[in-house]
C-alpha cells in the first residue's frame, strides 16, 4: 500500500499563506489534493500541515488532513511524522509537493509504479534540452549510473565536457534535472529521518544528499511532466500561461 502525503506550511518567507490562495476560484491546496486522489498508484491521500487555518480548510472540502509539528526542518520529516499518525499498513509513502497546483496524477503514478520491495527512495527527472536550464543554479541536475540510481545532486553542471562549447554540452550528453517528488520505503523514511545533516547536505543545501552519503539508493524515474513550482505570487500567472499554451 501507498500513502500519498502534502506536507503544506502556512509559513513562507516569500510567499506566506501560500497553499490558501486561490487559482481561478480554488485555493492550491485544493487543487493539489483532488490531482494526487486521481493517482491510481495511491491508496489514501493525506495533507500534512502546522496550521489551524489550513487544517479547517483541507477538512471544508472534505479532505484528509493531520497536524504535525512546526518545527520540521523539511517536508521529509513532517511527512514521517504524518506517516505515524495515519492509520494504514503502508509500505511506501510518496511525498507530493503541495506547491505544485497542476500536478498530473499520472507523474505521481510514475513514481508509484516503481514502489517495490527492494527500492529504498525514489524520486523523479527530466531531460535537460536547454542550454539555460543546465547553467540555471536552482535546477538541481543529477548524476547517473547504468541503474538510474543517483550518484549525485548538484546546483552545478556535472560532468564537465572538455573541448565542447558550454552552450553545446546539453547535446553531448544526456543530463537530467531534478523534479522534486519522492517516494520513500517505510523503514527508509523512519531511518533518515534519524540521520544527522550531513557535509555534502550543507554545502549545497540538499537533503537528499545526505540520503546518498549514508549509503542509501535513490532510483530516478524519467517523466516529461515538467514541475511548476509556485513560489511567489508572480509565478501563478507564470504558469497559468504556460499551462494554456
Amino acid at each position: 500500500m501507498i500513502l500519498g502525503i502534502i506536507p503544506a506550511r502556512y509559513a513562507s518567507s516569500r510567499f506566506p499563506g501560500k497553499p490558501l490562495v486561490e487559482i481561478n476560484g480554488v485555493s492550491m491546496i485544493e487543487r493539489v489534493y483532488k490531482e494526487a486522489s486521481k493517482a491510481k498508484t495511491l491508496d489514501y491521500v493525506v495533507v500534512a500541515t502546522d496550521d489551524e487555518r489550513i487544517f479547517e480548510h483541507v477538512k471544508a472540502f472534505g479532505g484528509n488532513v493531520v497536524m504535525t509539528s512546526s518545527n520540521h526542518p523539511s517536508g521529509t520529516d513532517r511527512c514521517y511524522e504524518a506517516f505515524k499518525k495515519v492509520k494504514g499498513d503502508f509500505n511506501y509513502i510518496i511525498n507530493i509537493q503541495g506547491d505544485e497546483p497542476f500536478i498530473n496524477p499520472e507523474q505521481i503514478d510514475e513514481l508509484g509504479g516503481v514502489c517495490k520491495g527492494q527500492t529504498e527512495l525514489a524520486t523523479q527527472m527530466i531531460k535537460v534540452d536547454k542550454h539555460e536550464f543546465l547553467f540555471d543554479m536552482g535546477e538541481v541536475k543529477i548524476v547517473l549510473n547504468k541503474d538510474n540510481e543517483a550518484l549525485y545532486f548538484s546546483r552545478m553542471v556535472i560532468p564537465y565536457i572538455k573541448g565542447v562549447d558550454e552552450k553545446e554540452w546539453h547535446k553531448h550528453h544526456d543530463y537530467y534535472r531534478h523534479v522534486g517528488m519522492y517516494a520513500y520505503r517505510s523503514d527508509v523514511l523512519y531511518a533518515i529521518t534519524s540521520l544527522k545533516v550531513s557535509s555534502l547536505e550543507k554545502a549545497e543545501s540538499l537533503e537528499q544528499l545526505r540520503w546518498l552519503e549514508a549509503g542509501y539508493k535513490i532510483k530516478c524515474v524519467e517523466t516529461l511532466y515538467d514541475s511548476h513550482c509556485i513560489d511567489t505570487p508572480e509565478d501563478i500567472e507564470r504558469v497559468l500561461r504556460l499551462i494554456a499554451k
